[in-house]
């Protein structure tokens, strides 16, 4: 079902607009003027908004700027009671799908919302698509990797609960987006929670969503992420990390494929693959009573075990190669080489961050050595840098040792926060999902810290 979203500052416009819409069958939603219709927009999934031009605290034109820089496919249809063509050249230019003069004709304004809606949906499914294919690609092909690649074939041929298991940093969601693009669903969304990111306190919510007024801020209804996922791929990353109060939830809704929203009635089905991912001993868990025995048997229909890159440096040499090439600058047709000797040294590293550290670790020499051929020296140099953060050997402790607690601490969490950012491209989101922490508290450090961020 679309949901509309109607920005006015006319009640009776709110109301014969609602009235019509509601009788399509649209969840409606209404706001009196535009911040507290950006204010729904972020917190609800809307699919097109219905904007008056005049509007008190924000104009309409200023709106659907806002709409169109943070939310690009959702579609605006623009009325105004005092339109001239300057402004509906204007809200065009800006991004609005039509111009609509009030007072306005039902039978117009229901069928552009129809065409809104259907190029609105291609655009969602074409950023679906766009979503599902990984930045990066799995690279390797021992005898270790080739017993993955078997089960993925294997998993992908059915629709059965996958669980993967693996060290950090050892592609875990490459493997659960191959298995999805594979499969029968590869065309149906692929949808990604970080179960270690989200608080028990809103789990709930962001797993099977929530109607508006069902608790403080819940202005709107919002769908789930079980919900977004219908018809294709539900990934629980980091699932061992979720409470055993949220565990007893998810194992009841993977049973039934059925649930309700936070503060709402109405049963909802779902038609959700399942593929879980955790980087802990799950048997040690279950023994600790941390994890659910019955769910570990719902989720470990077909196990995947990835190998740590130290167990399988005979893909050493085609992974550099791959991010050799990537990283290179093309402008001139060079790619950076790596000596036998530089290679060699490489492979007796023993990688604690696996393939995510050897890619940073690949940008950051191409980036930082002016050689076409980069030798032992460089790698010593700039693998010193990197693996600085996971071991706390005597050189990271020299760096402290002279400082009190609480500056060791802060200048250890700004190093953390920034060797985050350069490895999620300094994305907000990415980098606050991979710490652990809401955006807003990681804007706040940033802030604090002074941290650049370079785009």
């Amino acid at each position: 079902m679309s949901s509309v979203l109607i920005i006015d500052d006319e009640p009776g416009i709110r109301t014969v607009l609602s009235d019509i819409f509601e009788d399509e069958s649209y969840d409606v939603y209404v706001a009196a003027d535009g911040i507290e219709g950006l204010d729904i927009l972020d917190r609800t999934d809307i699919d097109l908004v219905i904007l008056d031009v005049l509007l008190p605290r924000m104009g309409g034109i200023d709106v659907l700027k806002e709409i169109k820089s943070k939310h690009r496919t959702i579609e605006v249809i623009v009325i105004s009671g005092h339109a001239n063509i300057d402004i509906a050249v204007r809200a065009v230019k800006l991004g609005a799908f039509d111009f609509v003069e009030k007072p306005l004709s039902m039978e117009k304004i229901v069928n552009l919302a129809r065409n809104a809606l259907r190029l609105e949906q291609l655009a969602k499914e074409n950023a679906s698509l766009k979503a599902s294919l990984p930045d990066d690609r799995m690279i390797g092909g021992g005898p270790k990797m080739n017993a993955v690649w078997q089960r993925i074939q294997q998993a992908a041929a059915t629709d059965a609960k996958v669980l993967i298991h693996g060290e950090n940093g050892t592609g875990k969601e490459l493997i659960a987006r191959e298995i999805h693009r594979r499969s029968a669903r590869g065309t149906g969304p692929f949808v990604e929670v970080n179960c270690a990111a989200i608080p028990d306190t809103l789990i709930e919510s962001e797993l099977f969503g929530h109607e508006k007024g069902a608790f403080t801020h819940a202005i709107a209804r919002r769908k789930g992420k079980f919900e977004l996922a219908d018809k294709g791929t539900l990934f629980l990353d980091e699932i061992a990390d979720m409470s055993l109060n949220a565990q007893a939830k998810v194992l009841r809704v993977i049973q039934e494929m059925q649930f309700e929203r936070v503060g709402g009635e109405e049963s909802i089905t779902v038609d959700v693959r399942i593929i879980a991912a955790t980087n802990k001993d799950i048997a040690s868990e279950i023994r600790a009573k941390r994890f659910r025995e019955d769910l570990f048997f719902r989720l470990n229909v077909v196990p995947v075990e990835v190998p740590p890159l130290r167990e399988r440096t005979e893909d050493l040499e085609a992974l550099l190669s791959y991010f050799l090439d990537k990283f290179s600058d093309h402008s001139d047709g060079v790619v950076k080489e790596i000596t036998e000797d530089a290679v060699a040294l490489l492979r007796d590293y023993h990688w604690p961050g696996n393939v995510r550290e050897l890619k940073n670790f690949i940008e950051r020499i191409t980036i930082m050595t002016d050689e076409t051929v980069i030798g032992v020296d460089a790698v010593r140099r700039h693998l010193g840098d990197n693996s600085a953060v996971y071991e706390a050997g005597d050189g990271l402790l020299d760096e402290f040792q002279d400082m009190k607690l609480t500056e060791a601490r802060n200048e250890f969490e700004k190093k953390l926060i920034e060797m985050h950012l350069r490895e999620n491209d300094f994305n907000i989101s990415k980098t606050a999902e991979a710490l652990g922490v809401y955006p807003s508290n990681l804007h706040g450090k940033i802030k604090k810290f002074g941290i650049r961020i370079n785009k």
